[in-house]
Parts: structure tokens; sequence; C-alpha cells
């Protein structure tokens, strides 16, 4: 039987062009199924979408639900000597203020100096043993008699870590080892003793007292406190930090006043004002996304199909809860203040596109008024009242992974996978059948083939004949 190279070419007839038509028509079958595939897979992006501008919310509705925000105060001082920091709950008022002393830490040095600041100084292991004021722990070091050099004392001591550090200081006619406290102030002044070496407790033994003879270390910086008056009521601390003199103020002195300076705590808004208005843009800006999903535009009366720039979750029923019960929210704020809606603090809504519409300065008058109770309304008790905790309660479930986005998204994946297979199940069915017209058509082309060669043939053998007869 003769081979087929090309189809068509033994019978003559267009048997690929057939043949083609025939997988058109199998393959618009599946049609429909792509463009269930399109739909969905424009779903899964659109809930996507949705899902990162809720949480673009969420994070200024979290924002805004920070108490701090509404009780922020701004701190000035007259003088470089003292800043101050608050907290959320600081008093704004005006206080005087004069430092006169600031703290400092004790440095003992050594009287006798040494040449070598590696030549040992003990001839037996000792124990050197350093006492902060009365209410700290002693610090023990361990000291071999070939560890005893300036050098090796100042580094078994910074290693210790314990409060205190040493350094080597070089006097031009020898070196001589200080120790300086890490805490300032006169309770951690320091005392030294050595025990199992009488040459290193003659080198650097101190009892407390500046003025004993007996001592190896003299006292070149002395601890002190730090001296203040504060609405002229005189304040000592061992610290420049002070954080107990004025009630969720820390003073921080860095020298001392000529005079009594001011300090002014004001009552800060600022911070409180962007967060509203953050949480506004933020609010609109999802209200945006809500519409780009939900888009409709209309066709002419009797149209096969919809307008292709439809948002791909028109009409869905995740994004509509969403939508409904978050604007039920903003309405039931429940708060005990005076500020019961977001009206009265300068929050109104749009009827027609559904944002928000800020009036800044009723906002400001609302806040320098009462931020109290404008907190009240906005965070309530941060738990279960407030405008953001019940806003933030439900987000956090619409975007849980137990949330009605993540059902919705794996639904929408569940029909897709089920689409696909589909899809694949039918264009192998198509694929079965292509191949069999094929090998249909290609029989048909051997046979037609044949049939046209034995034709020829006998049409030879007929012409011979009559030739012959002739």
């Amino acid at each position: 039987m003769p081979s087929i190279s090309t189809l068509g070419i033994g019978s003559g007839l267009d048997l690929a062009s057939i043949l083609d038509s025939l997988e058109s028509a199998q393959k618009a079958t599946l049609a429909p199924i792509s463009t269930q595939q399109s739909s969905y897979t424009a779903k899964l992006s659109a809930y996507g979408t949705l899902k990162s501008a809720l949480e673009t919310f969420q994070t200024a509705n979290t924002a805004l639900g920070k108490a701090d925000l509404f009780s922020s105060t701004t701190t000035n001082s007259s003088s470089t000597a003292f800043s101050a920091t608050t907290s959320g709950s600081a008093v704004a008022g005006k206080y005087s203020i004069n430092v006169t002393q600031l703290a400092q830490s004790q440095t003992l040095t050594t009287k006798a100096s040494q040449t070598d600041t590696k030549a040992a100084i003990a001839t037996s292991d000792s124990v050197l043993t350093i006492q902060q004021g009365g209410d700290k722990d002693p610090i023990t070091i361990d000291l071999s008699a070939a560890d005893s050099s300036l050098s090796g004392i100042r580094d078994a001591i910074n290693d210790s870590k314990s409060g205190v550090s040493a350094s080597i200081i070089n006097t031009g006619d020898g070196y001589r080892l200080a120790i300086t406290s890490d805490d300032t102030g006169v309770d951690n002044a320091m005392s030294i003793s050595v025990s199992g070496d009488s040459d290193l407790q003659a080198f650097m033994g101190y009892n407390g007292t500046s003025t004993d003879g007996n001592n190896g270390m003299e006292e070149s910086v002395t601890a002190q406190d730090a001296e203040l008056t504060v609405n002229n009521i005189k304040i000592t601390n061992s610290s420049n930090t002070i954080d107990d003199a004025l009630e969720d103020i820390t003073l921080n002195l860095n020298g001392v006043t000529t005079g009594s300076q001011t300090l002014t705590i004001t009552k800060d808004i600022s911070k409180s004002e962007t967060a509203v208005k953050a949480w506004v843009d933020a609010y609109n800006s999802l209200q945006d996304t809500f519409s780009n999903l939900t888009k409709y535009t209309a066709v002419d009366s009797g149209a096969d199909t919809q307008d292709t720039s439809n948002g791909a979750l028109l009409g869905d029923s995740t994004l509509r809860t969403i939508q409904t019960q978050l604007k039920g929210l903003l309405t039931s704020t429940q708060s005990t203040s005076s500020y019961k809606t977001l009206t009265q603090i300068g929050i109104t809504t749009d009827p027609s596109s559904g944002k928000l519409e800020l009036d800044s300065d009723k906002l400001e008058t609302a806040l320098r008024k009462d931020s109290a109770g404008v907190k009240e309304m906005l965070v309530g008790d941060g738990e279960k009242t407030g405008l953001t905790t019940t806003v933030g309660t439900n987000l956090t479930s619409w975007l849980s992974s137990t949330g009605i986005i993540q059902a919705a998204t794996d639904g929408v994946s569940k029909t897709l996978n089920n689409l696909t297979d589909q899809y694949n199940a039918a264009s192998d069915r198509i694929d079965v059948e292509m191949a069999r017209y094929k090998a249909q058509f290609t029989q048909l082309d051997v046979m037609m083939s044949s049939l046209n060669s034995t034709s020829s043939y006998l049409t030879q053998q007929f012409a011979s004949t009559s030739d012959s007869s002739s």
C-alpha cells in the first residue's frame, strides 16, 4: 500500500482543510470553559486586591487606635542646660527650673605610677573587691600574680562588666590606673580592697575617705548628686535623668543654669490630627477599591453579553457584606463621652460616593476642647468599646485565615481547579477524536490513491488493447 506524506495528495481532496475545520469546531466547545476560567481568575485577583485594600485601612485604623495620640504633649525649654520628655499622661503647664549641680561619677586614680604597664605588681594571687555604696553587692575579681600589671588589672576589671571601668593614664612621668563608676551620684561612690597581696593593697586600696594617707588611690573626680529646684522646691538626685520629680515628665540635665529657666509643657494635637486624616484617606481609598471592583457599565437592551469593563466582584456577596457592615460600624460608636458621632468632630459621609469628608477646623476645635472625649469615642477602652476597636475587630475577622475573604478565595480556587480538570479532560477527548479522524482520512487518502492507480492502469491497458485491435 502506498504511503501518504501529505494528507489529500493521494485522493486529490482537501482533507487537511477539512480536518482543520473539524478541529476548530471541536475546540470551540472549550470556549465556554475558557471564559469561565478567565472570569474566576479575575475574581481571584480581585479578592487579593480587596484584601490588600482592607489591610491598608487596617494599618491606619490601628494607628488611630493608640490612646496616647490624644494625650500627646510637646516640651520647650528656655535653656540648653536641660530638656524633658513626657509620657501620654503629662499635664500641660509651666515649670521654673534652676540646675545648680550635675550628678557625676566618681573616679579613683592610683597615687603611685608605674614605668611599665606590663610589669607585675603583686607577688601572689589575690582578690580585688570593689564596693559601690551600701546597697549594691560587692564586685570581686580574681587576679593572678602574673596578671597584676596595670594592663592586666585594667583588662580584668573591664572584662568583669560589673558597673565600673578602668583605664591607664600616661602622666608623662609614668602610668597610673584610673577606675570610674558607671553610675553617677554619691550613693555609687567606691571603696576598693585587695586580699592576698599586701603590695597590691598598698598600691590601689581605697577605704572611701580621701584624706586617709594609707590609701593607695585618691579621688580624682568626686561622686556627686544632681542638685536643682523645681518651682523653688529643692531636689537632689543621683542621676542627671530624673523621672520622679514631675509626674509623667522626665528631666534630662545637661548643665547648670543661670538662675531659673522655664520648662513649658503644651498639648500636642498634631499627631492625632494626622492619624485621623490618614484614617479618613485610607477609608476613602478603600471605597475607591469597592467601586472599581463592583463597577457596572450599562449595555443596550437585548445585548447578549455584559460590558467587559465591569468589576470582577460585581454583585459579589462577600464584598457587599463587608461594605454594608463597615458602613454600619461608622454610625454606631456607642460612646460615653459628649462626642457620639463622627459628624461632631468634623467627619461626614458623602451620600453619593460613600466617601468621608473631613472638616479640619472642626476636628481641631474638638481636639483642643476635649481630646479625651474624642479619644473615648474613637478608641474607647481598646478592647470592646471605641470606633477603631470595633472596626479593628471586624477587620481582623474578615482578614483571618478563617474569615469570609479566605472562604471566598478558597471557593474560587476550588472552582478554578474543577474548570481546569474539565478543560483538560475535554481537550484530551478532542485530541483523541482528531487523531481518529486523521487516521480515517489517511486511510481514505491511501485507498483513493490506490483506486486512482488501478484506474490509471486499467485505462492504459484498455488503450493498449484498443490500439492492437486497430
